[in-house]
């Protein structure tokens, strides 16, 4: 079941994707040759508490840190560790956040030192397909319509997108229906209404889209071992079209 939000729920959902965004940007200003993934996951409880909220993956589904932390092919759900990152890595950052009794969700990609040119256009291509995205967010569109921009543009650049994995909705609880795909047919699916809080979050591989389990048994990476970035906004539909929760 969907459910639409009160002007006062999206305005503690504001709120909390502020202190979300906060806490990203200052996690990705440390990212850096050198510094570990568990060193990152513990800056960013740290600043998520300091403002007041709570890590929201933090015990969900037994994941037991604050930060997913997914370098290179694995996509979603990396498990932060002793691993250092080296120069040339990229790496998704991906967080949340529990505020006033509700989520925000987003994710970043961030290249590590000096990086390929193939990866810093993987980045571009999935951050412009996460843009082109949210401008199809207003009232009478459709989740299809979303699925379509990114997937175009994505796939014209020669790159793949996941199909195993999708957006979703978001408020009370942190995955909420309905589903947000990265690719489909203009038209289909649900259509948007305001008041609908959604997570869309193109999740895009250099190579083949297929998956499998990362080595830490609990992410997910791409089964040819190819780049994969991953960036994410929680976006409010409104009268007016789209409104980014997660930003400064």
């Amino acid at each position: 079941m969907i459910s639409i939000k009160s002007e006062e729920e999206i305005k503690i959902m504001r709120e909390a994707g502020r202190i979300l965004a906060t806490a990203l940007r200052g996690i990705e200003k440390i990212v850096k040759p050198g510094i570990t993934t568990l060193e990152l996951d513990m800056a960013a409880e740290a600043l998520v508490l300091s403002q007041g909220a709570k890590p929201a993956f933090k015990g969900h589904e037994g994941f037991p840190y604050s930060l997913c932390a997914s370098i290179n092919e694995n996509i979603v759900h990396g498990y932060p560790s002793k691993y250092v990152l080296k120069d040339g890595d990229i790496i998704g950052l991906d967080l949340g956040v529990l505020y006033k009794g509700y989520y925000s969700d987003m994710a970043i990609t961030v290249p590590v030192g000096k990086v390929s040119f193939e990866a810093k256009r993987l980045i571009n291509v999935t951050k412009k397909s996460l843009r082109l995205g949210i401008k199809k967010v207003k009232p009478g569109n459709t989740i299809g319509d979303i699925g379509n921009t990114i997937q175009r543009l994505v796939e014209s650049q020669g790159f793949g997108v996941v199909r195993s994995l999708c957006g979703h909705g978001i408020g009370k609880e942190l995955h909420e229906d309905p589903k947000i795909p990265n690719f489909g047919k203009r038209r289909g699916g649900e259509t948007l209404k305001e008041g609908m809080v959604i997570c869309i979050e193109p999740m895009v591989t250099a190579g083949d889209y297929n998956l499998k389990k990362s080595v830490d048994g609990y992410g997910l990476a791409t089964k040819d071992n190819s780049l994969s970035a991953h960036f994410e906004h929680t976006i409010a539909v409104t009268k007016f079209g789209a409104r980014i929760l997660t930003e400064l």
